[in-house]
């Protein structure tokens, strides 16, 4: 599952990013969010403070006290606390995300996530043996609840300025499920590395939902397609980490459909593009359909030709390059096409030799070397 924050550049509240303000860890660092201006009390996903003294930017920029008679504050109801993740009794110990599919061990009753306690005989906590598991359907409710509460800011909204002065308006939700995609997808990464699948792939279905809804009032939002495209591509890691291929295929082939269709001037849109339709092209490979598989490897090996030649100068691209060369002629040579096989090869092989990198970028000379070895490999095999 791709670490990067798909929701990075349309948080509010500052442009805190919940993942990196949450995740410390380098996994789960979204490089997008540059604003490390965090403040304790701030809910990560509605971006708003829970003190008095804060303020939000309405009606075109004007600064409105939480004293505004228009604005009701989205204070999280659970004092929810970004800087230390702090959510009690409504996280599990185990996989560290919110509660799914909430379990209470008997006899400790200690509560955890179904999947996730499912993989012990004590209990995690305490060590007393578990003799059963029983759901907590009213504890799940609230962690429901929870995750309901960050998808709208109350506000009112005013119907006309006579209405507007006898204080006549209408109190509506607005819809700021960016912000709440945001929070579902960190707690999806944080369920996905600790192995709970069903978590992240539940909580990457509901952000999927709600950006599918917000796009039927706003069809062109390039920031929402790419969130959608990165969110698709998670749920088929997911479905293709609990086996169902034909789910994650689907999921896959969605997520470049979408993402093919904008602009290809952002690398990391790019680089999600191009490893949907390469794992699509992995799945057709262990299936067998070596040629479907070559299809899907060609068009991210032509997505990332084009990466390259207007990014030439950054390293990881012409590694991409060089790896989507590979797969090409891995498949040529499974095909029988032996000569065409070993000119993909060393194609990539020149790319690799070319590339110099300096000792900043050790990650990046390590992968390189990997990806030369493998390919010096398969034309010693010839």
């Amino acid at each position: 599952m791709s670490s990067c924050c798909p929701f990075a550049g349309a948080t509010t509240g500052g442009g805190v990013c919940p993942v990196k303000a949450t995740d410390q860890s380098s996994a789960g660092l979204c490089p997008a969010a540059k604003s490390d201006k965090s403040i304790t009390g701030v809910c990560p996903v509605t971006g708003k403070g829970h003190g008095s003294e804060h303020k939000e930017s309405i009606d075109g920029g004007e600064e409105k006290g939480t004293d505004d008679p228009r604005m009701v504050p989205a204070k999280c109801p659970f004092g929810y606390d970004s800087n230390t993740f702090k959510l009690g009794p409504l996280s599990c110990i185990v996989c560290q995300a919110l509660l799914h599919e909430s379990s209470k061990c008997k006899p400790c009753a200690h509560k955890f996530c179904k999947a996730c306690i499912s993989r012990f005989k004590d209990c995690p906590l305490c060590g007393a043996d578990i003799e059963g598991i029983e759901p907590d359907a009213e504890l799940q409710a609230l962690v429901d609840r929870f995750i309901d509460g960050h998808a709208r800011i109350k506000r009112l909204h005013a119907t006309g300025d006579v209405e507007a002065a006898d204080f006549k308006d209408k109190v509506i939700y607005e819809d700021v499920s960016m912000e709440r995609g945001a929070f579902l997808v960190q707690q999806a990464m944080r369920a996905f590395r600790a192995k709970n699948i069903e978590s992240a792939k539940s909580r990457l279905t509901m952000c999927a939902d709600d950006i599918r809804e917000e796009l039927k009032s706003s069809e062109d939002n390039l920031d929402l397609c790419s969130q959608l495209g990165a969110v698709l591509g998670m749920l088929g890691d997911c479905c293709r980490t609990l086996g169902d291929s034909p789910s994650a295929i689907t999921h896959y082939e969605e997520s470049a459909e979408i993402l093919s269709k904008l602009p290809t001037k952002d690398l990391e849109l790019v680089h999600t593009l191009s490893v949907s339709l390469n794992k699509i092209g992995d799945l057709r490979y262990y299936d067998g359909d070596l040629q479907s598989a070559r299809n899907y490897y060609a068009r991210s090996l032509d997505v990332r030709r084009n990466a390259v030649k207007e990014h030439s100068a950054v390293a990881s691209q012409v590694i991409d390059l060089a790896t989507s060369l590979a797969k090409v002629a891995d498949v040529d040579r499974n095909l029988g096409n032996e000569s065409t096989a070993v000119q993909g090869f060393e194609e990539a092989i020149q790319c690799l030799e070319k590339l110099k990198l300096d000792s900043e970028q050790a990650s990046l000379e390590q992968r390189r070397l990997s990806v030369l070895d493998f390919l010096h490999n398969q034309l010693a095999d010839k």
